[in-house]
Parts: structure tokens; C-alpha cells; sequence
């Protein structure tokens, strides 16, 4: 799949016509079902995501911009601790395990735009997500994902 989703993005003027390519920050589903889904993630600029979860494995591969995931494992009190972090650019592909919990940022002025493909429903599944990194964990709410990109800088 890292392979494929490599493939995808290395020619991102021919997936965008494939995509019929979304200029605003959002999460557009391009398939769903409850063996596998793939995004189309376009974050805007500055955007953050709070950590979260996946319980499934996922293939993230960005087209355009940049991504910075930060990774981190449970602590022992409420929160996290950080285990390092990965930045993808145009033209990267990375597998996260079923375990990962990481938080993502774009830290460019200007929208990056990736796909995300999840071995699983991203929008079903039992999942979690910590407000900050010092919250407790609380269950993952796809409606509020979502909502993040709505309200995200253009």
C-alpha cells in the first residue's frame, strides 16, 4: 500500500484530476467501507490536530506542503509522552502501525494537501483523542474531526 500510495503522489497534477481536487482544508472521503477508507486531507495553513488514534493501520502520503506528526505513547497519569516526530513533505509516504498515537500540523502558511488511506472505517471505529498532551483520554468523535477542518484558516 506505501508503495502504491508513493506511486499516487509523485505525480500530484494526474491524482488531483483522479481526485477532482479540493482547494479548501477538509477531509473528503473518496471511499469507505469497513475494510478500508481513503481521505483526501487537505489541512489548512497552521492547522493542528490534538492527538489521536487510529487502531488500524494507515499509509499518510502528501502531495503538496507539509505534515509534522509528533508521535506519543500513554503516560502513566492522565496524558502522554512524546516519542518524536516525523515531517513529510511533497512526495513522502510513511506506514503507521494500528498503535500509533500522534498529533499532525501543518506548519506552512499556505494548505497542505495528502492522502490518507486506513485499514478500516476511520469513521467507526472505537478510537481515542487527548485534548493537549497533559489530558486525559477521551473517545475519539469523528464529527469534531471533521469539524476542525470546517473552521480551519483557508
Amino acid at each position: 500500500m506505501r508503495d502504491l500510495i508513493a506511486q499516487a503522489i509523485g505525480d500530484p497534477n494526474d491524482l488531483l484530476a483522479a481526485l477532482e481536487s479540493q482547494d479548501l482544508p477538509g477531509m473528503h472521503t473518496v471511499h469507505r467501507a469497513s475494510d478500508l477508507t481513503i481521505l483526501h486531507v487537505v489541512w489548512g495553513p497552521k492547522m493542528e490536530v490534538p492527538p489521536h488514534d487510529h487502531r488500524m493501520w494507515a499509509v499518510i502520503g502528501v502531495y503538496a506542503g507539509c505534515e509534522v506528526n509528533r508521535f506519543w505513547r500513554r503516560a502513566k497519569d492522565p496524558g502522554l509522552q512524546p516519542m518524536g516526530d516525523a515531517t513529510l513533505c511533497a512526495g513522502d509516504a510513511v506506514v503507521l502501525d494500528a498503535s500509533v498515537i500522534h498529533s499532525v500540523a501543518n506548519p506552512l502558511a499556505r494548505c497542505t494537501g495528502s492522502i490518507h488511506v486506513y485499514g478500516g472505517d476511520f469513521f467507526a471505529a472505537e478510537r481515542s483523542e487527548w485534548a493537549s498532551e497533559s489530558a486525559a483520554e477521551a473517545r475519539f468523535d469523528p464529527q469534531r474531526a471533521v469539524q476542525r477542518f470546517r473552521v480551519a484558516p483557508k
